[in-house]
């Protein structure tokens, strides 16, 4: 049976406790963090959660023995685990985590030999570069480079390397030179773990804007339905209300019955209706009021051209139909029938 060093013992003990401890457990990535980067990284992440670096085969067996302690699932998250990880123990839930460690990626220039995880695309335009060796060094690394009134330009832009390939140490030379960083860097969360249920990364990254406005649809949707049914809630029953007033006066307008509520509105109802027949009756037959209220005072007529004078003088004139008295009267009295 092979020897196992005591503070490697010392060491497992520990990292069970403090999986055990916390409700929340995940695998993070850590490769390729700078130790200083990772340094201030601990500073911003300090009081909120433990970082706890080991090797895999050691995360592994903390698992395991965790997962025998009755946190059922934890050793789901072997999975998760491939190349430098670490655990990170927490009382935050999963999102949560999960978005601390995406503000700690910040971009990084690249060395050459990492796999960009965009297209590294460099634009046209000037460069801040006099003319000199460096329009050689463009060229050599793929960019069409020129000189233009004193200062080295890019012609057109330009994919340097495709998202999922290496990049060549001298296109990496080139885009430090023109403050171009492809790299994000910071902890990557691969995995989280609560209580029996394991989520990974795609599960975790979530939309805030897209989800809350899916929230408010959702619940103008559901506040609309319930008026619509009737169905008194606290946030439907004013809109029910309201609704249901609304519909009591345009029931009482259209029927005419007045009450202290509608009174005013039938009464400007009735006026309306009144000015509209008063409007097809003889201007004559209408009291000076009502008259004034139609603006019923007929405009005077263009004067005529020569030509239309002497086609008027030859024309007859037209007789107008003539209105009694009794009529008129009658005209009046069926307005305020």
């Amino acid at each position: 049976m092979a020897h196992v060093a005591e503070w490697k013992r010392g060491y497992l003990d520990e990292l069970v406790s403090a999986i055990v401890e916390k409700p929340v457990v995940g695998i993070i990535n850590v490769h390729g963090i700078p130790a200083r980067q990772m340094q201030e990284i601990r500073k911003s992440i300090r009081g909120m959660m433990h970082l706890k670096g080991s090797k895999n085969i050691l995360i592994k067996l903390a698992l395991r023995k965790a997962a025998e302690q009755g946190r059922t699932g934890l050793d789901s998250l072997i999975d998760h685990i491939d190349g430098q990880c670490a655990v990170v123990t927490t009382d935050l839930n999963p999102f949560k985590l999960f978005k601390q460690f995406e503000a700690t990626k910040t971009p990084a220039p690249a060395k050459g030999g990492e796999i960009a995880p965009e297209d590294i695309v460099v634009k046209k335009g000037n460069t801040p570069f006099k003319p000199g060796p460096m329009v050689s060094e463009f060229q050599r690394a793929g960019l069409p480079a020129a000189i233009e009134r004193g200062k080295i330009i890019i012609r057109k832009n330009t994919v340097l390397v495709k998202k999922g390939e290496e990049i060549p140490k001298r296109v990496a030379g080139v885009l430090t030179k023109l403050e171009i960083f492809p790299l994000v860097v910071g902890l990557d969360l691969r995995a989280a773990w609560e209580d029996g249920t394991v989520f990974d990364a795609d599960s975790l990254r979530v939309d805030e804007e897209q989800m809350l406005s899916q929230f408010r649809l959702a619940s103008l949707q559901a506040l609309n339905l319930g008026v619509f049914a009737g169905y008194p809630t606290k946030q439907t029953i004013v809109p029910i209300i309201q609704k249901a007033f609304i519909q009591a006066l345009s029931l009482s307008i259209s029927s005419g019955y007045a009450t202290s509520d509608n009174i005013r509105m039938l009464i400007a109802k009735a006026r309306g209706q009144m000015m509209a027949l008063a409007s097809l009756l003889d201007p004559e037959a209408l009291d000076s009021e009502i008259h004034d209220s139609l603006s019923l005072t007929p405009a005077a007529p263009p004067a005529p051209s020569v030509g239309e004078e002497k086609e008027e003088e030859t024309s007859e004139p037209e007789k107008e139909e003539e209105v009694s008295e009794e009529d008129a009267a009658a005209g009046l009295g069926e307005l305020f029938k």
